[in-house]
């Protein structure tokens, strides 16, 4: 695979894509969402209180922050739901591209959701490298737009440390 440039691209971007392209905006121009909100307030208290004995938020190349890194070569992303899989499975695959692409280093990824008690083993292919280049460039795309992109409703908008910039 040829060399990917990701210099601004984090986890939390891949993240929001598959949420809202316009949190992505937001989030790559500084615009920091609401912190009283009741959702993000929540993973800051699993945060604390879950995996206590394990590495935990790994900075790398103030670029890359891993939640949870363990000695078998494994690294861990903990969300509170399963309700945005998606998303966090490919932040956690990001995070795997990045180990692989430009450290070197292989590593395995799990999800953990310790409120539901799940686990999802998250492994790089072929496939997911692919799809991720593609995400990285489409996320590059909405970066440099001059605007965010207009807003569209979706079932977490409800929920969103933004939703106050979108329906107010």
């Amino acid at each position: 695979m040829d060399k990917v440039d990701i210099t601004g691209i984090n986890g939390t971007l891949i993240w929001y894509y598959y949420i809202c392209p316009r949190e992505v905006w937001y989030m790559s121009h500084k615009i920091i969402p609401d912190q009283m909100n009741n959702f993000i307030e929540t993973g800051r208290e699993i945060d604390k209180y879950y995996y206590r004995r394990d590495k935990k938020r790994i900075l790398l190349d103030n670029q890359i922050q891993i939640d949870i890194i363990r000695k078998n070569k494994v690294i861990a992303e903990v969300k509170k739901s399963t309700k945005s899989e998606k998303s966090a499975y490919m932040q956690l695959a990001f995070y795997l591209f990045y180990l692989k692409n430009i450290k070197g280093t292989l590593f395995n990824g799990i999800l953990l959701f310790p409120l539901e008690k799940r686990k999802i083993e998250v492994r790089l292919t072929k496939e997911l490298e692919k799809e991720l280049v593609a995400v990285i460039e489409e996320v590059k795309k909405i970066i440099g737009l001059e605007k965010p992109p207009k807003p569209i409703k979706n079932k977490y908008c409800i929920k969103c440390g933004y939703n106050e910039f979108c329906w107010v």
